[in-house]
């Protein structure tokens, strides 16, 4: 069996799981417990191989809690940024779930105890609350301690019968993998809400690559609006993890994502001194100013979202936005994100970030943001895409890539509407089309009904419009009429009709005698 059907394989176990063991719970209300068993199996798979050290005598999960030593506690949680005794890893926990009658008391107190083992610790805010929403009391698991033992005992064995293989080997890849393919299953099934914090994986390979282009080394990536890190972790898994020096930074504003970012951290091997994810409101509480400028960030920031804005009039002295003289409007914060990213931007850098299309074009304060963004020379280009690419929205976004270092006044655009695979549910760029995108991308060059580069006068006797349509001439794909054929065919029709008429008047004739 290939690499490719053995994760297949492992995918449908994992989903297969996931709905059998929910029962009558809604998938979307009930992600956080398989989500976290998987991250509870892994955390307790990966401190059990790190104990080992390689010596195949060694078996943590057998030991006594006894045997752990203050300074043995201590070296663990300096090296990996937490603790787990021997009697509460995951498979000695799992092992005795179907007849453990204070599972969901003893699984709070396991979670509360690894949580609390960073305490005083450098890692201890990337630890914190990481297993706040796996709540072992709600009434979701059941009516009853006895429901809710049972249900969480289906969730555990379930995880534990999945065959990752030696962890030492490629654990760490099949953990990460069948984590975002959870999230991903969960947000395409789940609407609106799954698609506000996850990037489908071919869309983020693609923003990953417009960020990083031809970038031998960033200091550090950032996203602002990190949803469950999927488009950081794409950077990792596209560049050598030495390209990106200083790790991954990213803030979020909802408490359950956060959460879901900071376990695909460690899921994907990015221990917690090479990440930072904050909580809390980008724009109105941004954090890491000491940590930028940064060489790469990438976004998909929520679109049309309300934002305070003009209400509290000190925002226009605010860093980010004071220089564009105007804020974003109230209803619409998406120019808000585009500022903040290009504040937070180096100067050999690049931002790719996923735009609503509609802030390319309409008036007003969009306008004069635009404007500000030209007139500066930090559009470098604007990629409409496809439509159906995200979940839970049909709508053709664009992606907007800010550079600080441009050698020229023109404005890239290009129209990547017909590069995309459709399938079952959402059409997907495949590889071919990102590698398309990516050439015409690094080039410039104008390409017929693909892609033009504009100079930035034009632009702005255009009204500062960024319209991928006002520049890149759409195909006309409608069917080329050849006029004298058709009117020899209207020729035949009518003489046609002419017998047939007079052969209906012969027959009237004859009845009518």
């Amino acid at each position: 069996m290939s690499s490719l059907q053995q994760r297949a394989e492992l995918q449908a176990q994992i989903w297969k799981i996931a709905n059998d063991v929910r029962g009558s719970v809604d998938g979307w209300d009930f992600k956080q417990y398989v989500l976290c068993t998987l991250f509870y199996r892994f955390i307790s798979e990966n401190f059990a191989s790190y104990i080992k050290g390689g010596d195949e005598s060694v078996n943590y999960a057998t030991l006594s809690d006894s045997f752990i030593t203050p300074e043995i506690r201590v070296d663990a949680i300096k090296t990996k940024g937490y603790f787990i005794k021997p009697s509460q890893l995951f498979e000695n926990v799992a092992a005795t779930a179907n007849t453990n009658e204070s599972l969901n008391t003893e699984l709070a107190e396991i979670f509360s105890a690894i949580e609390n083992s960073a305490k005083c610790y450098p890692s201890e805010q990337d630890i914190k609350g990481l297993f706040a929403d796996f709540d072992t009391t709600s009434n979701r698991l059941g009516n009853t301690v006895k429901e809710k033992n049972s249900r969480l005992a289906a969730v555990l064995k379930g995880v534990a019968g999945l065959n990752f293989g030696n962890f030492e080997d490629n654990q760490i890849d099949l953990f990460g993998d069948a984590y975002e393919f959870l999230i991903s299953n969960y947000a395409a099934n789940a609407g609106k809400s799954g698609g506000e914090f996850f990037t489908p994986q071919n869309v983020s390979k693609l923003i990953a690559q417009l960020a990083m282009h031809k970038q031998k080394t960033v200091n550090k990536i950032y996203d602002p609006a990190a949803g469950s890190g999927s488009l950081l972790l794409q950077a990792k898994k596209h560049f050598d993890a030495h390209i990106i020096e200083e790790g991954f930074f990213g803030q979020e504003i909802n408490h359950t994502t956060y959460n879901l970012a900071r376990m695909n951290m460690f899921l994907h091997n990015i221990n917690y001194d090479k990440f930072n994810i904050a909580l809390g409101n980008t724009l109105l509480d941004p954090r890491f100013g000491d940590e930028k400028p940064f060489d790469a960030i990438v976004s998909n920031p929520p679109y049309s979202v309300n934002w305070i804005g003009s209400d509290d009039p000190t925002l226009i002295n605010d860093e980010r936005f004071a220089p564009a003289g105007v804020l974003a409007p109230k209803s619409k914060a998406d120019f808000a994100f585009v500022l903040h990213s290009l504040s937070y931007l180096s100067s050999k850098g690049r931002a790719a970030i996923v735009c609503f299309p509609g802030i390319f074009y309409r008036g007003g304060a969009e306008q004069k943001i635009r404007q500000y963004l030209v007139d500066n020379n930090f559009v470098e280009t604007v990629i409409s895409l496809a439509p159906n690419l995200f979940y839970g929205t049909s709508i053709a976004v664009n992606i907007l890539v800010l550079s600080k270092h441009k050698t020229d006044n023109k404005t890239q655009f290009i129209d990547a509407g017909e590069l995309f695979k459709k399938e079952t549910n959402n059409n997907i760029l495949t590889a071919d089309h990102i590698a398309r995108i990516m050439e015409v991308f690094d080039s410039k060059a104008d390409v017929e009904y693909l892609a033009k580069s504009v100079d930035n006068e034009a632009i702005s006797a255009n009204d500062y419009n960024l319209s991928v349509s006002s520049y890149v001439e759409a195909k006309d794909t409608r069917e080329v009429v050849d006029i004298t054929k058709l009117n020899e065919e209207i020729k035949t029709t009518v003489t046609k009709i002419d017998r047939l008429r007079s052969a209906i008047d012969a027959i009237i004739a004859e009845i009518e005698r």
